[in-house]
């Protein structure tokens, strides 16, 4: 990822929340294998497990499960040779994308600004991602006690996460969140043994929001009312994130200089 300082964000705080709010990730690994394409990628929501307070030394954690017939989960398989059935680990890093709900092209005539004072202005595309490197380990045989207690909390931790935060199922005035014990047992552990559990030991996150803080302050203002001026949820959410992310760098910008 290409990290401009004007759209970079090194809040792990920010960046970490990014993930919990965002968390269909997109997993990108590189793996030599005799029967699979070497790079493969896969669309996963995911849970981000943080280091408490009295261990803040331990790194974050994401966890998921896929499907054991994915061509990424064969290609991993493919290093499980003469290694016993518990937990594989792959040797060489991998690459977890997250992007953010709201992105949106950006026309120059939103630049009220420069555009008539120059015309010196091109197109461009605001939007916000994050990226993870971190080695991961593959619980792989539902059958084994490791694999299987960590696909039964993976699998509820997973649904209560996206039926409360996403769905926003809380009870109360709401309705309640649907749970896996509402479906049978002898189900859902049909269904685990169809999937493999991954963990990630994060070691490095980056992320940007590229929302035109580089911008002479009369065009972003431009684009912030371009962009609410087109009556939808994603206009409206982009044109939000470009004026707080503008003022934040005006901010950050005058810190410098004092």
């Amino acid at each position: 990822m290409f990290l401009p300082s004007v759209h970079a964000e090194t809040d792990q705080g920010v960046l970490l929340q990014f993930i919990s709010e965002n968390p269909l990730g997109i997993l990108i690994t590189g793996i030599e294998s005799a029967q699979q394409d070497f790079l493969q990628c896969t669309h996963i929501p995911w849970v981000i497990d943080l280091p408490n307070e009295t261990n803040t030394a331990e790194p974050p954690r994401l966890r998921a499960h896929i499907a054991k017939q994915n061509p990424q989960v064969k290609a991993m398989m493919d290093q499980v040779d003469n290694k016993p059935p518990n937990v594989l680990e792959l040797d060489d890093d991998v690459l977890v994308l997250f992007n953010a709900k709201h992105n949106h092209y950006v026309t120059p005539k939103y630049y009220t600004e420069t555009k008539p004072d120059t015309g010196k202005v091109v197109p461009t595309w605001n939007y916000s991602a994050v990226q993870v490197y971190g080695k991961l380990s593959l619980y792989y045989d539902s059958k084994t006690p490791e694999a299987g207690a960590f696909l039964a909390k993976q699998l509820r931790d997973l649904s209560q996460h996206t039926e409360t935060s996403i769905m926003g199922y809380t009870g109360g005035d709401r309705p309640g969140p649907w749970k896996v014990d509402d479906a049978p047992d002898r189900y859902i552990e049909l269904m685990q043994r169809n999937i493999v559990g991954i963990e990630i030991r994060v070691h490095k996150v980056q992320g940007k929001f590229k929302m035109s803080q580089e911008m002479r302050p009369g065009d972003r203002e431009g684009v912030v009312k371009g962009f609410a001026g087109l009556g939808s949820e994603t206009g409206t959410a982009i044109s939000a994130l470009v004026k707080e992310r503008g003022e934040l760098h005006d901010r950050k910008k005058e810190g410098a200089k004092k």
